[in-house]
C-alpha cells in the first residue's frame, strides 16, 4: 500500500485537547471484522465483548515530565529541551530535542530552575533539532532525577496548544502506569477507570501487562509513498515471563486476546516463535506495521483515533483492514468523534 491511501481531511474541531470527564465515558466505536459491522458504544460497554479467560494486555510504562525550560549563558536565551532518552545513567549523558535549535550548538551550557541548580553542557548534535547534554549535578542519581520531575512538565502532544495545567500530570497518565520512560502516554489506555478494571477482574477476565517505552519516533510523519521504506525509531521494551504465560495459555485455548493500543501490539510483534507463541523480550524493538500484514498473537485491538499519514493509522488499518478501517473514519468524522491523545475510542474485534 501506499503512503496517499492513509490521507484524509480531519476538520480542526475534532481534536481533543481535553479528555471525558470520567475516562471511561469517552465514546466507543466497536469494528466487528467478521460481521463488517459498526456499532457506537461508550467505553465502559467493552466489558459486553469479553468472557471469562479472555486476555486484555496493557502497556504499563509511565511517562515522565520530559519538556523542560533552561536559559542559555550569556544570552539568557529561553530553550525549551524535551527530553528523549537517557544514554549513560553515571554521566548523565541524554538525548534531547533542542527548540530553537539554531541557537544550540556544542559547547554552550544551559541552566535550569530559577537558582540554577541543573546545568548542561552541550557536547554533540545528533539531527537538526537534536542534541546530546550532559547534565552537572551535584547529587546523587535519585536526587538528579527528582530534580529532573520537579523541573519537567508533562509534554503533551504538540497539537495540543493550550498550556500545561496541573491536572494533565495524571490526566496523560494511565491509571496501571507503573515503569518510567515514555515520553508519551500509551492512550488507548487512558480511557481505563479503576472501576471499569476492577469489573474486568470480577467478569474473569486475565490483565497481562508489558512495557514499551514510547519515544517521538512513534509520531514522526512517514514522508515517502513507498511504506516499505519507511524506517521506525527503535524503543525500548519488555515482556515478562508471567505475561508470556497469560499470554500463551489463552493462545492454547482459543481466547481473546486483545491488545490495548498500537504500543502493546508492536511489542507483542516484536518476540513471537516460529511456532507463533510469545516469547520473553527484553531489549528494542523498531517493528513497522503497515498492511498487509499477518498478526501472531492479539486477536482484539482497542485503539484510538490518529492522524492522517501515521504509522498508527497504518497499523490498525492492517488489523481492521483498509476498507473498513476507511469506512470507521469517515462515520467518526460524520458522528464527530474526537481524535488523538484525549480523544475517543475504537474497538476492534
Amino acid at each position: 500500500m501506499k503512503l496517499s491511501q492513509f490521507d484524509f481531511e480531519l476538520p480542526k474541531k475534532l481534536l481533543a485537547e481535553y479528555p471525558s470527564e470520567d475516562r471511561d465515558e469517552a465514546r466507543l466505536m466497536v469494528l466487528n471484522r467478521k460481521e463488517n459491522t459498526i456499532e457506537h458504544k461508550k467505553f465502559k460497554d467493552l466489558i459486553d465483548y469479553f468472557e471469562p479467560e479472555d486476555v486484555m494486555v496493557l502497556n504499563n510504562t509511565k511517562v515522565f515530565p520530559a519538556r523542560l525550560f533552561g536559559n542559555k549563558e550569556k544570552t539568557g536565551a529561553r530553550i525549551e529541551v524535551f527530553l528523549l532518552r537517557e544514554l549513560n545513567s553515571e554521566t548523565r549523558l541524554w538525548d534531547v530535542l533542542v527548540d530553537p535549535a539554531r541557537k544550540i550548538r556544542i559547547g554552550n551550557k544551559l541552566y535550569f530552575g530559577d537558582d540554577e541548580s541543573l546545568v548542561a553542557e552541550v557536547i554533540d548534535n545528533t539531527t537538526s533539532r537534536g542534541r546530546t547534554l550532559r547534565f552537572l549535578y551535584d547529587g546523587s542519581y535519585e536526587e538528579f532525577r527528582k530534580k529532573l520531575n520537579e523541573l519537567g512538565e508533562t509534554p503533551l502532544p504538540k497539537y495540543i496548544k493550550r498550556e500545561v495545567e496541573p491536572e494533565d500530570a495524571d490526566r496523560y497518565q494511565t491509571i496501571y502506569a507503573k515503569n518510567e520512560g515514555a515520553v508519551a502516554a500509551p492512550t488507548a489506555g487512558l480511557h481505563f477507570s479503576k472501576h471499569l478494571l476492577k469489573r474486568l477482574e470480577i467478569k474473569g477476565v486475565d490483565l497481562a501487562e508489558v512495557t514499551l517505552h514510547i519515544g517521538l519516533g512513534t509520531f514522526n510523519p512517514v514522508e515517502v509513498e513507498d511504506l516499505s521504506k519507511h524506517k521506525m525509531d527503535s524503543e525500548e521494551a519488555e515482556i515478562t515471563e508471567n505475561s508470556t504465560q497469560v499470554i500463551n495459555n489463552a493462545i492454547e485455548n482459543r481466547r481473546k486476546i486483545c491488545a490495548v493500543g498500537t504500543t502493546v501490539m508492536r511489542a507483542l510483534e516484536s518476540s513471537v516463535s516460529s511456532n507463533g507463541r510469545l516469547n520473553e523480550f527484553r531489549g528494542w524493538t523498531n517493528k513497522f506495521i503497515f498492511p498487509p500484514y499477518d498478526f501472531s498473537i492479539a486477536n482484539c485491538m482497542i485503539t484510538n483515533f490518529h492522524t492522517p499519514k501515521s504509522t498508527l493509522l497504518m497499523m490498525v488499518s492492517a488489523f481492521a483492514g483498509h476498507d473498513l478501517m476507511k469506512r470507521a473514519y469517515e462515520e467518526a468524522i460524520k458522528e464527530e468523534y474526537k481524535f488523538y491523545s484525549y480523544g475517543d475510542a475504537m474497538l476492534i474485534i
